[in-house]
């Protein structure tokens, strides 16, 4: 396991503290935590995008149809 050093504001620091008092964890485990979790959700993410821009770049779009099929849906939706 490495250590580094993160500046936050004092209020993020303060809620940090908070919670980490609410869990019974340390501040440490409770940041650990979070950095864990934003890089799992954003690695996700990115991995998302790029399957997108490689289906644009295959000429993978929506067909006209596809596309008046969702907004007929969502359109319906709105409407009730």
């Amino acid at each position: 396991m490495s250590a580094f050093t993160v500046r936050l504001p004092e209020d993020v620091t303060a809620k940090l503290d908070a919670l980490a008092a609410k869990l019974d964890r340390s501040r440490s485990y409770v940041a650990a935590q979070a950095i864990s979790d934003f890089v799992a959700r954003e690695a996700a993410h990115l991995v998302e995008i790029e399957a997108g821009l490689d289906e644009a770049r295959h000429g993978d779009f929506a067909t006209t149809d596809d596309v008046a099929t969702v907004l007929e849906k969502y359109g319906a939706l709105a409407s009730k």
